[in-house]
């Protein structure tokens, strides 16, 4: 199946705490009619924090056929942002009607000190409970919040998802690397450019970075491609900004500072570059990059004023661009940087670390264009609740079909039964 990957060969201090659990939570994100107890609640058991996970009705409805206005929702906890995405089925797609992005910087400090910062888990609390607020607010039938790799790193990540739960409602699933890249192909594949040789698939995040070798795909890049390869490393623009520390302020020592950045990714990238060597030198190679990176060096390209999500989703820009905008922005000065549309503040510092990343992967991967998503994990889990509603209703039903063929039968015998004499007619 295309959402198989392989085992992992490079085992990674962390993994433990992110199993490919699958998880989700069939929540209707309401309140129960029922004041003080939440639905499917054990009588004297403890109530905590809001209770978001009931039915209208008080109780906990099966999973079925989506009703009428009700909605799916995908929750992303990241190292360096919080963002969610609810959505309504479309025919075999989906239509977006309520979405929330908020930079918290839960991986503040991570890298040296191993832990959440206090201030950091705040941040964090405050945007998921703007979170939770949308969830109950807009009829979720089915959701699914994930937590990648700042929850998988720190030593109170797992305490950190229970204050989550206590004080919101919202049950993180801190999921695995593995499980991170096979979602971010499944939510941004399609934009995957046309070609027959193979492709590289990457999620620049605020702790780690995936890399994903996919199948020749062909003329079609409808359905999703096969997983052929794929790496995790533990550097993000956040992780990677923490842990090579500024070493003076002018240009020589900005330079010096981007230099050592790549020279960091790339040494912990060699595992991967190595097995797909020979796929990166066959003809019509192709490359998608999905991350807050790829989508503002896109914007730099266009020059834009402001963010424009419609014009930077889907766009295809010469490698060799991307590679310049990069090298610019690693001379220049935080205020310098922070001056130009689409970066500001927040990016300022960590989009250096981003561009040191990107052309880390343009080296082991040489595509002449780079394709830009602004789509990803959010975008996966959607994808993924609605394939497995789709699956679960076509169980149903052929369930249903042959419970009814097997009563047909068994209605023809009783009747076959009734008539050859063994049985007393009815009235005499």
């Amino acid at each position: 199946m295309a959402d198989d990957l392989p085992p992992d060969a490079q085992k990674r201090a962390g993994k433990k705490r992110g199993g490919k659990s699958g998880k989700v939570a069939d929540f209707r994100y309401k309140r129960s009619n029922q004041p003080g107890k939440r639905s499917g609640q054990k009588s004297g058991s403890k109530t905590r924090g809001p209770a978001p996970h009931t039915a209208k009705s008080g109780r906990t409805t099966p999973m079925g056929a989506p009703r009428k206005g009700e909605a799916y929702a995908a929750l992303d906890l990241g190292t360096n942002n919080c963002r969610l995405l609810i959505a309504r089925p479309s025919g075999k797609d989906f239509t977006v009607i309520d979405a929330f992005s908020r930079v918290v910087k839960l991986g503040e400090d991570l890298a040296t000190t191993g832990r959440l910062s206090d201030e950091a888990m705040d941040r964090a609390l405050g945007a998921l409970m703007i979170c939770s607020d949308k969830l109950r607010r807009r009829n979720v039938r089915l959701a699914r919040s994930v937590a990648t790799e700042a929850c998988r790193r720190a030593a109170n990540g797992p305490a950190f998802i229970e204050r989550v739960h206590q004080e919101t409602g919202i049950v993180l699933d801190i999921i695995s690397a593995e499980e991170e890249a096979r979602l971010a192909v499944l939510g941004c594949h399609i934009l995957l450019e046309h070609g027959e040789g193979p492709a590289v698939i990457f999620d620049i995040g605020g702790g780690s970075t995936e890399l994903v070798l996919l199948e020749p795909t062909g003329k079609s890049g409808k359905r999703v491609p096969r997983i052929l390869d794929w790496q995790s490393v533990p550097w993000g623009v956040v992780s990677l900004t923490d842990t090579v520390k500024r070493e003076g302020t002018g240009k020589e020592a900005r330079l010096a500072r981007y230099a050592r950045m790549r020279e960091v990714v790339s040494d912990s990238f060699a595992p991967f570059a190595e097995r797909i060597a020979q796929a990166a030198k066959s003809d019509d190679i192709r490359l998608l990059g999905t991350s807050g990176t790829v989508t503002t060096l896109a914007s730099l390209h266009l020059e834009l004023p402001h963010y424009d999500r419609k014009a930077v989703d889907g766009l295809i820009v010469p490698s060799h661009a991307m590679r310049k905008i990069s090298s610019d922005l690693s001379a220049m000065s935080p205020d310098e940087r922070s001056t130009l549309p689409c970066i500001g503040q927040d990016r300022a510092d960590l989009v250096v670390a981003g561009c040191a990343i990107l052309e880390s992967i343009l080296d082991l991967w040489p595509a002449e264009k780079l394709g830009v998503a602004d789509r990803g994990i959010r975008e996966g889990i959607l994808r993924s609740l609605m394939a497995a509603e789709r699956e679960s209703e076509r169980s149903l039903k052929a369930l249903h079909e042959t419970r009814s063929h097997s009563g047909h039968q068994a209605g023809n015998q009783t009747g076959y039964s009734a008539g050859d004499g063994n049985h007393s007619k009815k009235g005499g």
